[in-house]
């Protein structure tokens, strides 16, 4: 289920938090600082794994500190070409989001280093829909229609 939603406008400008985002087939979430990017859409990451690095950093890591747009209660898949659907929106895994020199700013010192394999997955919009907060998430078969 999905528990937070993100966009920031413009690079390094505040995440803010939504109720609903849409999204765009091949150019992700309108409104964010990547729609229109070749291949970095949406972002997902897990709450689990937030806890996992606020556990490790001795400091709270909540979901906008990531600059994630979407965080979600399950575990987010990492293998290249797995694909989800969020909502009613069909996405594929690109690559992992590596946690960038922002997360320094954002969460603090170590907070890179704390999200080191925790820091989700870029996705690419394999069709457009509307990603709500507590929408569902389920795997999409392989090869799944876009």
């Amino acid at each position: 289920m999905v528990t937070a939603l993100y966009v920031a406008a413009e690079h390094h400008s505040a995440m803010e938090p939504r109720e609903a985002v849409v999204v765009e087939v091949g150019s992700g979430i309108v409104g964010d600082r990547y729609h229109g990017s070749r291949h970095r859409h949406v972002t997902v990451q897990s709450a689990a794994d937030l806890e996992r690095a606020a556990a490790e950093l001795g400091a709270p890591v909540t979901p906008e500190m990531t600059r994630r747009n979407v965080t979600v209660d399950v575990p987010v898949p990492t293998e290249p070409g797995v694909r989800i659907v969020i909502g009613d929106v069909l996405l594929e895994v690109v690559r992992i989001a590596a946690p960038c020199r922002l997360m320094e700013a954002s969460i603090g010192p170590g907070g890179r280093t704390a999200l080191r394999r925790r820091g989700g997955t870029a996705f690419r919009a394999l069709s457009s829909g509307t990603i709500r907060l507590g929408d569902a998430v389920r795997s999409a078969p392989p090869g799944a229609p876009s």
